[in-house]
């Protein structure tokens, strides 16, 4: 029998936010049916106005506060909330780094599983951090605009400061934006599927202060090209690398297979725990870099590496975990799906001078079924999973080969746990705390380090 939610749309309710979701949203619960607002705190008494109504849960705006958390920040920008930048943002600094802890523990204690979450490590500025932007071009109001999309749409709203990206990130976009104008080249229109250019990504190194300009294409060539490479590196004396990606397909997807270099090297260099990593515009490098020398620090230390040991790194990128290990291990062996990521992860094994480690382009999954029966036994396997965590097979073969420890970083919780749960039934414990790590601040987002030991 299918119960009546005991709310309606455009109903007004007194209520209290009693928790935050793990996508920062309030919730205030009616006769124990969650309604889920934003910019809404726990213990914050407000009125809302229901908006949506579905059969186990709803949604609603606050309409005015009666009391205010403690912890709510005042002068926020709510252009950042619109776009999804910085969702958290009208949370104090470290009621954030609470909130990420109490994230991971709710999770493991739904599942069952007790364990012990370490207080999470924040940083001392939690804004301007990301060393990479992805940044869409289109037309508003008839005229070439970079910003970010509205939630949930795809209505630019247009922007110039980015609040959680390195500013001379945001600064480069303005420039490559004027210059985009001043030779008139049309931006990309999603609804007819013509025009120019889609998107403008940048990287830029957090020591070298190299940059790479990215132009996403819907065309081959982009029109008046040489003039506009020209200015892009003579306004922007930093840039050592400007690529054209082409992307012809009406997708969302923001880059394609096709990637040119129009200027300088098609990498940039970077360092991370004093190793040098050259970076390609399509390979993955973490966009947080002092917080990644954290967590890797930390994924290494709990290794407890000798010198002797063999290691694996599944979903290796572009080698900066593997060559991390290789330092401190016998032998590492990388994998990685990405061709051209581990084509970066070998030149920057020559780089750093490191002949102790084997790279492979495979899924992670089949690759470690291979090594499995190929007979190489792992003392230690570091896995850096993408959100949608780890294929079972994976876990499976990583539980045949009998390593002691795994460590397993984590960008998403509720996939960790359910790997974790997995792992203890085929003979692996945590050992010590989790220990989450504040990669993404302003946002819901957290990574985190588990150690599992075979028992």
């Amino acid at each position: 029998m299918k119960t009546k939610a005991p709310v309606t749309k455009n109903e007004r309710l007194d209520v209290t936010i009693a928790d935050l979701t793990y996508q920062g949203m309030g919730v205030a619960k009616v006769d124990d049916f969650p309604l889920f607002i934003e910019n809404a705190l726990p213990g914050e008494e407000l009125t809302i106005q229901v908006t949506k109504v579905q059969s186990h849960y709803g949604f609603a705006r606050a309409v005015a506060w009666k009391t205010e958390s403690a912890d709510r920040v005042k002068d926020v920008d709510k252009t950042y909330r619109q776009t999804g930048i910085a969702p958290l943002q009208h949370l104090a600094y470290p009621a954030q780094l609470t909130f990420k802890q109490h994230q991971i523990a709710e999770l493991f204690s739904k599942a069952h599983v007790d364990v012990e979450v370490a207080p999470t490590l924040g940083m001392a500025n939690p804004t301007q951090y990301r060393n990479k932007a992805q940044v869409p071009v289109r037309k508003v109001k008839g005229q070439l605009e970079t910003g970010f999309y509205r939630q949930h749409s795809h209505d630019l709203i247009p922007l110039t400061d980015f609040y959680i990206q390195d500013p001379a990130i945001d600064a480069a976009i303005v420039k490559v934006r004027d210059l985009l104008r001043q030779f008139e080249i049309p931006a990309y229109d999603e609804i007819s599927d013509k025009g120019v250019l889609r998107t403008i990504m940048v990287r830029r190194g957090y020591y070298s202060h190299e940059m790479m300009i990215v132009l996403v294409s819907r065309t081959q060539k982009i029109p008046s090209q040489a003039q506009l490479v020209d200015q892009i590196h003579k306004a922007l004396p930093e840039v050592t690398s400007i690529v054209l990606n082409v992307n012809a397909k009406k997708t969302n997807v923001i880059m394609g297979n096709v990637t040119r270099t129009l200027y300088g090297k098609p990498t940039i260099e970077d360092s991370l725990l004093g190793l040098t990593f050259a970076i390609s515009a399509r390979s993955f490098y973490q966009v947080n870099p002092q917080q990644t020398e954290k967590l890797y620090q930390m994924a290494i230390d709990k290794a407890g590496l000798t010198g002797a040991e063999t290691v694996i790194d599944a979903y290796c990128g572009i080698g900066t975990i593997s060559l991390a290990l290789a330092k401190h291990a016998k032998q590492v062996y990388g994998v990685d799906v990405v061709p051209e990521a581990i084509e970066d992860a070998k030149v920057n094994a020559q780089k750093n001078h490191l002949s102790n480690v084997t790279f492979e382009v495979a899924k992670a999954e089949s690759q470690m079924a291979k090594w499995q029966e190929d007979g190489i036994k792992p003392d230690v396997v570091v896995v850096d999973p993408p959100r949608k965590g780890l294929a079972e097979s994976l876990i499976d073969s990583t539980a045949k080969m009998g390593p002691k420890k795994v460590v397993y970083v984590s960008c998403n919780p509720a996939t960790l746990v359910r790997d974790v749960v997995r792992f203890q039934e085929l003979g692996y414990d945590i050992d010590g705390a989790i220990q989450p790590v504040d990669q993404f601040p302003q946002t819901p987002h957290v990574e985190s380090v588990t150690v599992l030991v075979k028992k």
